[in-house]
């Protein structure tokens, strides 16, 4: 409908899906996450042989597990970035109410794995952790609703956004998952600010927040023993952060080498959410600011081809998905270097999780699809021809 309104350019005929989607797609967005999932690898060498002799399995068993992990994450990936945002649309409803049921039922059906909060279902080779797919499915959905609203005579979308949030942020906050819980909100909230939320509501919103996390705090004690080991002033180095905190800081530039560190003898998630630890650790603060300025480069690139782009709800979902990747990265990151409280949340791409590194490359799928380079022109054509 847009290209019939405003006019198109000219598509080549015939063009095979391939060649097709090579010209058209974000290769520098692709290529990062290429290079992202190949360090993920590397650092998987280094981290996950202690844990895998701990286990009982060979030395490499997770990095195996790793890299067949990754190579169906970029064929997720591929396979969803070739698709046209209609298609993504419609699936991601789809991929949305499974993920939601699952969600629902995690309570009955799901386990701990001893970690205190219920997030997992056990397949006995595998587990899969719905909140990390329904992420990037409640983001598109969202973004249609809030995107519908906007039309002439459209359903009240922005309301039943809002309402479907408040209930998301409930399951996970039963599990309890504030971090996850944390990620849809503020996709959520960028996709209303970019539809054009007023200030007051936005504010009104934060408010809300900082209500909610006081009534956590004093009512659940997972999420009071967090906030009070960041808010310590003195870090225990028996703990996660504490090991983690010193990693970081023997690293210094260049690292003590490869294989040379010893943070992952003491971490028991070294190969997942602290993976940058033995980064930092080995390969020093050079590799850590490789992995950011990637990160950095994928949410720049692609924010610079979604002002490019006419159709509200590719602009919103877009958005939205920037948001949920770049604060997950930022998150992760954060809690390595104590800037925030432990979250139990992995880096896109580079930490070991079937379900973080799938989710990730579905949610990557969709971004691509939706700054792929169509005939549609630029939103600049619209604005000049109305003068």
């Amino acid at each position: 409908m847009t290209e019939m309104v405003y006019g198109a350019v000219p598509q080549r005929d015939a063009e095979p899906v391939l060649p097709a989607w090579w010209r058209t797609i974000d290769k520098w967005s692709f290529s990062c996450v290429l290079i992202l999932g190949c360090i993920g690898i590397l650092l998987g060498l280094a981290a996950s042989p202690p844990l895998a002799e701990k286990n009982g399995f060979a030395p490499f068993h997770y990095v195996q597990r790793q890299a067949v992990f990754g190579m169906l994450g970029l064929g997720v990936m591929m396979v969803v970035s070739m698709m046209r945002p209609d298609l993504v649309r419609r699936l991601a409803v789809l991929g949305f109410l499974a993920a939601f049921a699952s969600l629902i039922l995690l309570p009955v059906l799901g386990t701990d794995f001893g970690k205190g909060a219920v997030r997992w279902y056990s397949l006995g080779v595998a587990s899969v952790q719905p909140s990390e797919f329904l992420k990037p499915t409640f983001v598109v959905l969202a973004a249609w609703m809030i995107a519908a609203s906007g039309q002439i005579g459209g359903p009240p979308g922005r309301s039943w956004s809002f309402a479907l949030m408040l209930v998301i942020l409930g399951f996970l906050a039963l599990q309890p998952d504030f971090g996850q819980a944390a990620l849809v909100l503020f996709s959520w909230g960028v996709m209303y600010f970019v539809a054009g939320a007023p200030i007051t509501l936005l504010l009104g919103m934060a408010g809300c927040v900082v209500l909610a996390g006081t009534f956590a705090y004093t009512n659940s004690e997972h999420f009071a023993r967090r906030i009070d080991g960041f808010l310590s002033t003195e870090v225990e180095p028996t703990t996660q952060l504490g090991f983690a905190t010193n990693a970081i800081r023997e690293g210094g530039f260049f690292g003590v080498g490869v294989g040379e560190g010893q943070v992952k003898w003491s971490l028991p998630d070294a190969h997942t959410d602290f993976i940058i630890a033995v980064a930092a650790e080995e390969y020093g603060l050079v590799l850590v600011l490789c992995i950011i300025a990637l990160y950095a480069c994928i949410v720049l690139r692609s924010l610079v081809r979604l002002m490019r782009e006419r159709d509200p709800f590719i602009r919103l979902a877009g958005a939205g998905l920037i948001a949920v990747l770049g604060a997950q990265a930022l998150i992760n990151l954060g809690v390595a270097v104590r800037l925030l409280p432990a979250k139990g949340m992995t880096l896109p791409f580079v930490s070991y999780g079937g379900s973080s590194v799938v989710a990730a490359g579905i949610a990557m799928g969709m971004l691509l699809a939706f700054t792929r380079t169509r005939p549609q022109g630029q939103i600049g054509d619209l604005l000049r021809g109305r003068r």
